[in-house]
């Protein structure tokens, strides 16, 4: 209990303080909520009194009682709200800032990482998971120290007027605190085996939204949902065993508070009837027996919910402790674009994908990268781009090794239009802003009539502001090509990667298309991969790659002559060019 707590204390960061100051006005809250008893039983005391003759109530004494009162209920006000205000927002405040910096982080952290950890993990990391910490992590620190805080503070009281009464209460608190240590023992095996139920249910959840198409395509309905409901089935009997798992050890731990509590009345009677205390005390106690462990009744549920955050800390800390892919890269402005790769070398776990490959691309010049499916011409552009780091050889950009720059340096000179557009659910206004985020509505329209997107847009409900559906589909794939074509012109990168970016493109809009990536790579330096050889026959250089290996390089008219892959694709595409039914 005391490592949980000190790392929910510890996950408060610069905020810790002002948990520590809520201790504080817990204790004082304590204290005042146990004012009104103790001026009842006061109270009590003068009543008897007059009643007996041996003291006349008088008029004063009410007046003064009835002014501790109102102090008493109005301390316990105010530093019930300074204990609330203080720590209650806290644990929103962290979950804020631990959002975006998980954020920030996973921009750094090489693309292996999203291979490793599926996308349920990361997404209930960011969501559920510190959505549990937000809603119970300051609520447990309240329930567990505050709840100590507040019986040692009624214990204090109840020694005051009799010290063997409190020693009744402190029996029941040990013998209770043992009973949640072995609560606390089964929720050590339980929590994460629940954290791995719940990422289960989520990773199922977003596999099966996803491939609802696919589901419908093939008629496949049954079988994915066999496995979604697997997975809630499993969550549901896990939930179930933990419940009777720590049904024992939660009855035992009420059953030693409400045995103290029966305790401190039996004790403060005999006390009473030996006249050892007056009356007016043990009415007092007895009323402290029904609320002095209130508080602590509450921490059999909060020892399972703190497991349950250890666990989810665990998977934080995984992924806060990930190296940044860039961790020793400068601020670098580079001044020269041209590219060079020198013997690089790089592979996906124990697959090798490219073998020691070498060639430069001139500031200015267009190189186009062509080979078979799976031969590694992608792997090479993200290797640019710094999306992984080589495995041998160097990679340089305008003289400078892409290692010894941080990535936001090094991709602020890169605009990468991609086979597979991802949209945003935002409005194409902002879609198209990415690449410029403070860009004007003038900017915007600019290149997006240069990207041949400007009609279809106006052409849309709201134009500009029109809602794209998650992941651009509610659009074409050509109208989306376009859209992320505008997006990278108004990037205005000097560096421009085309991968397959007219491979989803009818033939009917190919022309247009063609015109706006020629408005694009006007004046930059351009890595083209391509299909259709159309497209590249202007490169200032052709590299063809198999199996991970340049093969063949050289301009157009000399590889067409040459016997290999490229006179072979070439061939093969006149062929389906020439197909008719």
């Amino acid at each position: 209990m005391v490592r949980s707590i000190q790392r929910l204390l510890d996950w408060t960061g610069k905020r810790r303080k002002r948990v520590y100051l809520g201790f504080v006005y817990s204790f004082f809250h304590t204290l005042f909520a146990a004012f009104p008893v103790i001026i009842a039983a006061y109270s009590l005391k003068l009543i008897l009194n007059d009643m007996n003759g041996i003291g006349a109530l008088s008029t004063s004494s009410i007046v003064y009682i009835a002014i501790l009162m109102v102090f008493a209920v109005t301390g316990r006000f105010i530093f019930g709200y300074l204990r609330a205000s203080t720590q209650n927002s806290v644990g929103y405040e962290v979950t804020a800032e631990q959002r975006i910096n998980i954020g920030g982080r996973l921009k750094r952290v090489p693309l292996g990482f999203f291979h490793h950890k599926k996308a349920g993990d990361i997404t209930s990391a960011v969501t559920t998971d510190l959505s549990f910490i937000e809603m119970h992590g300051m609520k447990m620190v309240d329930v567990i120290i505050n709840g100590y805080i507040s019986v040692f503070t009624l214990v204090l009281c109840l020694a005051f007027y009799h010290y063997t009464v409190a020693l009744a209460a402190v029996a029941g608190i040990v013998f209770s605190a043992l009973f949640l240590k072995l609560l606390r023992n089964k929720s050590e095996e339980n929590a994460p085996i629940q954290q791995q139920a719940k990422d289960r249910m989520i990773s199922a959840t977003i596999e099966y939204i996803r491939g609802m198409s696919e589901v419908k395509a093939y008629n496949q309905q049954g079988v994915t949902k066999e496995g979604i409901h697997k997975a809630y089935e499993m969550g549901k009997e896990i939930n179930v065993k933990i419940e009777k798992d720590y049904m024992p050890y939660n009855s035992f731990h009420l059953l030693s508070l409400h045995m103290a509590s029966t305790g401190i009345i039996a004790v403060s009677a005999w006390l009473a009837m030996n006249e050892t205390i007056p009356l007016s005390t043990m009415v007092m106690m007895v009323i402290f027996s029904f609320v002095i462990f209130n508080q602590v009744e509450a921490m059999n549920s909060a020892f399972h919910v703190l497991k349950v955050i250890d666990a989810t800390l665990d998977k934080l800390e995984e992924i806060n402790e990930i190296e940044f892919l860039d961790k020793d890269g400068k601020e670098i402005n580079l001044e020269k674009f041209n590219i060079q790769f020198t013997n690089v070398s790089f592979g996906y776990e124990q697959r090798q994908v490219i073998k020691n490959v070498s060639f430069t691309v001139s500031e200015y010049t267009t190189t186009a990268i062509v080979g078979p499916s799976g031969s590694g011409k992608t792997t090479l552009c993200k290797l640019i781009a710094r999306f992984y780091d080589v495995e041998q050889g160097d990679i340089k950009i305008g003289g400078v090794n892409v290692r010894e720059v941080t990535s936001e340096s090094l991709l602020k000179n890169i605009s990468i239009v991609f086979q597979k557009v991802y949209l945003f659910h935002d409005t194409i206004l902002n879609n198209i802003r990415f690449g410029k985020p403070n860009a004007s509505l003038e900017e915007v329209v600019e290149v997006s009539k240069k990207a041949r997107c400007h009609e279809f847009i106006m052409a849309l409900p709201d134009g500009y502001n029109t809602m794209v559906g998650e992941g651009g589909s509610t659009l074409s794939g050509g109208e989306k090509q376009r859209l992320s074509i505008a997006r990278a012109m108004l990037k205005d990168a000097p560096i421009i990667i085309l991968d397959e970016a007219t491979a989803s493109i009818d033939p009917e809009n190919e022309h247009e298309i063609q015109r706006a990536i020629n408005a694009l790579v006007a004046g930059k330096t351009i890595l083209i991969i391509a299909h259709r050889l159309a497209t590249i026959q202007n490169a200032d250089q052709i590299i063809v790659l198999n199996n991970g290996e340049i093969v063949q390089r050289g301009m157009h008219e000399e590889l067409i002559k040459e016997d290999g892959i490229y006179k072979s694709f070439s061939q093969i595409r006149k062929r389906a060019e020439g197909w008719s039914l």
